[in-house]
């Protein structure tokens, strides 16, 4: 780890012009993802911007009885909050899956959101990956890749995104919001990570020196009746090889609405909107949710040793959705 500066930030405004006045300066939440890129060479900053003192660790309502979760809000306090738990489970479940305890207790929303990938190759500096060094190609195209992208993938890049909790935000239509130097703003989750393209290094559309100080949980009572799974390869403190967030509003067995958001398939977290097409104003029943897996899944383009990822992912739309069917006709 090379030297570098680092600075508290005391206001919201004041973190934004620290970054601005150093353009290889970064901001340091729980640091579990950023310090550990630091050891291995990946992140080189020459200053840290500490934010985890702002005043961004709230979770409110807002008027229309959605939630704001400050960006500095712990995952641990997240997963735990009440409103987390009765409105949105599947997030509180997500979280919960994510990591350590201890983890949980570091980690920040905000730095959740901007985690990078775990692939191998990227964190490894002896070895190409377009996504840390553009235009020096994808070592896991032709290596190791099972636990590599499906869907939205390029021969440029086949990293996938590894976040649990941004799967269920990307459920529900989370908003992000930022601070930049040119005032406030926001952007929908699902235009907050960009396709791979043929730039995988250009990983989300925040402005440059942004910071992110929250996330708006819109109004969705669906989500109250949602859950988060997750399969891994081993029981505990490990990425996902596959994940759903599902959540479904079934009346005299008919399919009214439905969530679904998929992960650990894709560089970001993958919503599932043509299954969710599919599925409205259907049949809640096993055969229509393995129909609709397979609508969605009919664009996958998997590698040679990660085929079995799409098998997985209809096996869970299926599971996922039976489970929420037969517990709303309790």
């Amino acid at each position: 780890m090379r030297d570098f500066a680092y600075q508290r930030a005391h206001d919201v405004s004041g973190a934004v012009a620290l970054l601005g006045a150093d353009p290889d300066a970064r901001y340091l939440g729980g640091g579990t993802n950023l310090v550990d890129l630091m050891k291995t060479g990946v992140e080189r900053p020459a200053r840290l911007v500490d934010v985890r003192e702002l005043p961004l660790d709230g979770i409110e309502s807002t008027a229309d009885g959605g939630l704001r979760i400050g960006a500095t809000v712990t995952n641990s306090d997240l997963a735990a909050h009440p409103e987390v738990r009765r409105r949105y489970p599947a997030l509180a479940q997500a979280v919960l899956a994510g990591a350590s305890g201890q983890l949980r207790n570091m980690a920040t929303v905000g730095g959740n959101l901007l985690q990078r990938t775990r692939c191998g190759y990227f964190t490894d500096l002896s070895k190409p990956c377009n996504k840390r060094a553009p235009g020096t190609g994808c070592s896991a195209v032709e290596g190791e890749h099972h636990n590599h992208a499906i869907l939205g993938a390029t021969e440029h890049c086949v990293a996938i995104y590894p976040s649990d909790m941004a799967v269920a935000l990307a459920a529900f239509d989370a908003v992000v919001t930022y601070e930049s130097a040119d005032g406030t703003g926001q952007l929908p989750l699902a235009e907050f990570y960009l396709p791979v393209g043929d730039t995988p290094h250009l990983e989300t559309a925040l402005p440059a020196g942004a910071l992110i100080t929250g996330v708006i949980l819109p109004p969705a009572p669906v989500a109250a009746h949602s859950r988060y799974r997750k399969v891994r390869e081993r029981a505990s403190y490990a990425f996902a090889i596959g994940s759903i967030t599902g959540a479904l509003d079934v009346r005299d067995g008919v399919v009214r609405e439905v969530r679904l958001a998929f992960g650990a398939v894709a560089s970001r977290p993958w919503r599932a909107r043509e299954a969710e097409r599919v599925l409205t104003g259907g049949p809640a029943d096993a055969e229509a949710f393995a129909a609709a897996a397979d609508a969605e899944l009919a664009a996958a383009r998997p590698l040679p040793h990660n085929a079995y990822k799409v098998t997985l992912l209809r096996n869970l739309v299926v599971a996922l959705l039976t489970e929420l069917t037969e517990e709303a006709a309790r």
